[in-house]
């Protein structure tokens, strides 16, 4: 009797295993068809699930470490897909829009250029205080306070106002000869303070949001009292660069997005046996 109590104990255990894995192979089968019909989020969370409940069926688990591979490809395939048909679509914009800017890099000393508004390059305001905007060729916008006049402001940060009492601020930047820059010349006094990216992107961004016929006056802030009115031109310097920004950071993005989907692609083959697994399935 008792032999007979773990023959049955044993078999009910074979049939059990053998359900269990009869289970899993119908969870991965049904991973498999989510994969042939390109839906790669629901597949990856398919066997992600299959995992956990089947931790023991070493077997079927294999086999979903090969269908993720899979899955992981498409998925990189597919963005490099939509990386292909945007960018040219993208650059084409931004090649328009930079006709209103002029690329401003030393070839010696920088990898990265600028680029400015024509009317907002250096050249075309010595010696006056104004607001400069530029955005770098990978897409990271910047505001800059230029301060020209006799005594200096020792200022280190910007803020817009309306005459309704809305304003935004950029960061304080103290001084440190470089981001935020001094120097004399013939009795006159010049101070650059550049707001990069996040120091001054809330600043832009009320800018871009106020109707055009809106008074804007632009305050110095953090040393001497100094203040200046932007202009229709000031203004539309300042969305044109946001609007240029945003675009190439777009194309950034995706030639990067593309680039790393590309290196996937070739790991992933590497683990799949030099495409051999790809055509098996």
């Amino acid at each position: 009797m008792k032999q007979y109590t773990i023959f049955l104990c044993g078999w009910m255990l074979l049939l059990s295993a053998c359900g269990r894995e009869k289970e899993a192979r119908a969870d991965l089968e049904r991973a498999r068809v989510l994969y042939e019909e390109r839906q790669f989020a629901a597949a990856k969370n398919a066997i992600d699930t299959l995992r956990m409940r089947y931790p023991e069926e070493v077997t079927v688990l294999k086999e979903s470490l090969t269908l993720m591979r899979l899955v992981e490809r498409g998925e990189s395939e597919r963005n490099i897909a939509f990386c292909d048909s945007m960018i040219p679509i993208r650059a084409e914009e931004a090649e328009a829009m930079k006709k209103n800017f002029v690329l401003e890099k030393d070839t010696v000393y920088e990898d990265v250029g600028h680029y400015v508004w024509k009317q907002k390059t250096v050249e075309r305001n010595v010696e006056r205080s104004y607001i400069r905007c530029g955005v770098d060729e990978k897409g990271e916008i910047y505001l800059a306070s230029v301060f020209f006049g006799r005594a200096p402001l020792n200022h280190t940060g910007l803020k817009f106002c309306t005459p309704d009492g809305a304003y935004a601020e950029t960061a304080s930047v103290p001084y440190d000869g470089g981001v935020n820059y001094r120097f004399k010349d013939l009795g006159n006094t010049t101070e650059i303070v550049t707001y990069k990216a996040e120091n001054g992107i809330d600043a832009v961004k009320f800018i871009c949001g106020l109707d055009d016929k809106a008074r804007v006056k632009a305050e110095y802030t953090g040393g001497k009292p100094f203040s200046l009115m932007l202009s229709n031109d000031d203004k539309k310097a300042i969305r044109a660069t946001f609007e240029l920004a945003i675009i190439l950071s777009d194309l950034e993005k995706m030639r990067r997005e593309k680039e790393k989907s590309m290196k996937k692609i070739t790991y992933i083959d590497q683990k799949l046996g030099s495409g051999e697994m790809l055509k098996k399935n």
